[in-house]
């Protein structure tokens, strides 16, 4: 596993999943949560996004089939919920009512689908196609460390950019998340379509 161990795959499997991920670009709807009474625990968050894309990256095929799902339905769903949180973001609306027991939104929306959803699961397994899984791995341990820095300064990003500049933010990342969703789910239903 250790011998194929190279560091330019780990730069790329890096960069591609700091792409999906886009921990900065979630800074607007951490800040949303926030602002809303959500609790939110950052190494809770990382750990828990961690482990599912981790989980999937070995198990992703298993667990679909066990449920008679495949990858191309999951990232419908992803998609489909993402577009939900751009027009949140976008028509300060709220499509998310957290009803349950205590007013943590660690895994719903923060964890999923926002850092592990569909696209950084889909991204996951595609780059196995490309990558030793030992770089791939290191690439996601990269870029979970990144996650956990973001989630612990979103304050201090709310401060140096100021309520206005967090809106902008809001504003822009909703078009990107929105161009995210859109791009998954036209690419996903596409392979849906040709599935029939």
């Amino acid at each position: 596993m250790f011998g194929n161990f190279d560091l330019l795959e780990i730069l790329s499997s890096f960069i591609i999943m700091f792409a999906i991920i886009d921990a900065l670009g979630a800074t607007p709807i951490i800040l949303s949560l926030r602002e809303k009474g959500k609790v939110i625990y950052c190494l809770k968050a990382t750990l828990l996004a961690t482990l599912i894309l981790v989980g999937f990256f070995f198990l992703g095929d298993l667990v679909l089939k066990l449920f008679n799902v495949n990858i191309e339905s999951f990232a419908v769903a992803g998609a489909i919920l993402l577009f939900l949180m751009s027009l949140e973001m976008l028509l300060d609306v709220e499509f998310f009512k957290y009803a349950g027991p205590t007013p943590d939104a660690t895994f719903i929306p923060l964890v999923f689908p926002l850092l592990a959803g569909a696209g950084a699961i889909t991204t996951l397994i595609s780059l196995k196609a490309e990558y030793a899984d030992i770089n791939i791995l290191c690439g996601l341990f990269l870029n979970m460390v990144w996650v956990y820095i973001v989630l612990k300064m979103t304050e201090k990003i709310r401060r140096f950019f100021g309520k206005a500049g967090i809106y902008v933010m809001k504003k822009f990342f909703g078009v990107i998340l929105l161009a995210i969703a859109v791009r998954l789910f036209t690419a996903n239903l596409h392979s849906l379509i040709g599935q029939l």
